[in-house]
């Protein structure tokens, strides 16, 4: 017996109905598949072209556009329905004209007809869209603006649950800054700097001003009362572009001096009045964000920042080039070359650092975790503060501390500022 055969006695114009509904359903679902595509592959140069034209199919585009998701979510729920029902239809019909016999039924009714609707109502109208997406977007534009009505209903509800069913996935969801950090560490790819970099990406919004600040100590300032030689004087040796100024002292933060706003002056006399061309401090908390500083820094236009602590007092200062740092490492320039490095390695597990490295600087030179002297440094946030913590007292030179395996030397002091120390680390 054929497992297949054709009926003797053939409704034609059921047959007729229900061919011509399958086809007018196939051409539905070919063009919720093509639309789907061409819709959401418009690139930026795609939309600005549409944005530029005034024609009512382009206007449309923009319309539909403006509200992505109630857009997918018509053209998920049209597709869906027109493929539910093409499916029903091309069943009936095919019991129309053949007889089965054991499961060649079930294999037509799944794996032909399935082939014949991912190929005619998915991939080629897919395939189609994907390389004219423009064409295509204005074409459908009036249909799916008349099915955005149709389906609102059901449309709505998808858009409500797939939302807080995304609310849900994404507080489930939730890494750690550290687990990140560890994802990071153990990809492995690429190269040093690579590696670097990702990790100053990652570390970036959990990075507060006052651990990249240059501190007070180590602020240039110029004398509000200051003569125009003594203020080109202290342009020339310390080469930075923006100088703050001050009154009495460094509490006292009169403006900055931007060395851009000499140069038409550059020639004046001893009694030019170069106050009148500063501009004015913008100052910052020292717990502040880095991620919110540079956000602030874009949107006011500036490089620097004075850094107060919580009475006000002038705690340091940061620019522009202390945050990208925090990214891309170190940034040098001509004014750079001489400076000093924060450290140096003399021996396989010896190292002279700078005093006011920071305390997660100086951890990751001698290879610890961040958190390693977390138990010992209390509010120290560069090496010299560590040793006070570590002395309970003034440190002086001479002084030898040890703690978590490695052995603090003060080899020099600036009057009472520690300068250098020598740091063993107990391999």
């Amino acid at each position: 017996m054929d497992a297949i055969m054709i009926r003797e006695s053939l409704d034609i114009a059921h047959i007729a109905v229900l061919g011509g509904i399958s086809l007018i359903l196939l051409l539905f679902s070919a063009m919720a598949s093509g639309s789907e595509v061409a819709f959401f592959s418009l690139t930026h140069k795609d939309i600005d072209e549409l944005e530029e034209s005034e024609d009512a199919a382009s206007k449309r585009v923009l319309e539909l556009l403006d509200n992505p998701d109630r857009l997918l979510a018509t053209i998920l729920v049209t597709n869906n329905m027109v493929n539910i029902c093409l499916v029903i239809i091309v069943t009936q019909l095919a019991d129309s004209l053949f007889l089965f016999s054991g499961v060649w039924e079930f294999i037509f009714n799944t794996v032909i007809i399935t082939f014949l609707l991912l190929l005619f109502g998915e991939i080629m109208p897919k395939v189609m869209s994907q390389t004219k997406p423009t064409k295509m977007a204005r074409g459908l534009s009036l249909l799916l603006k008349a099915l955005r009505w149709l389906v609102y209903p059901l449309a709505f509800i998808l858009i409500r649950t797939s939302s807080r069913v995304s609310r849900l996935a994404s507080k489930n969801a939730e890494i750690s800054i550290e687990e990140l950090a560890d994802a990071v560490d153990l990809a492995g790819t690429g190269s040093e700097e690579e590696q670097k970099m990702l990790s100053g990406i990652v570390a970036f919004g959990q990075t507060e001003v006052v651990e990249i600040m240059h501190s007070r100590v180590d602020i240039t300032g110029i004398e509000y009362e200051a003569s125009y030689d003594e203020v080109r004087r202290v342009i020339v040796e310390t080469g930075y572009s923006r100088i703050p100024v001050y009154g009495d002292d460094l509490d006292d933060i009169k403006g900055v001096l931007y060395v851009k706003d000499l140069l038409l002056h550059i020639g004046k006399g001893d009694d030019f009045e170069w106050q009148r061309l500063l501009r004015k401090p913008y100052f910052v908390p020292e717990h502040m964000m880095i991620d919110d500083l540079l956000k602030e820094f874009q949107k006011k236009k500036i490089h620097i920042a004075i850094v107060v602590d919580e009475y006000g007092a002038t705690q340091g200062l940061i620019s522009l080039e202390d945050i990208l740092e925090e990214v891309v490492g170190e940034i040098t320039d001509e004014s750079d070359e001489d400076e000093d490095k924060l450290y140096e390695k003399i021996g396989e597990n010896t190292y002279i650092f700078d005093a006011k490295i920071h305390i997660g600087e100086f951890v990751r030179a001698i290879g610890y975790d961040e958190d390693a002297f977390a138990d010992v440094e209390g509010h120290a946030e560069t090496l010299a503060g560590l040793m006070m913590e570590l002395k309970r007292d003034l440190p002086r030179r001479g002084d030898e501390l040890e703690s978590h395996g490695v052995k603090f030397f003060i080899a020099t002091m600036d009057g009472r500022r520690v300068d250098k120390i020598k740091v063993e680390v107990n391999g």
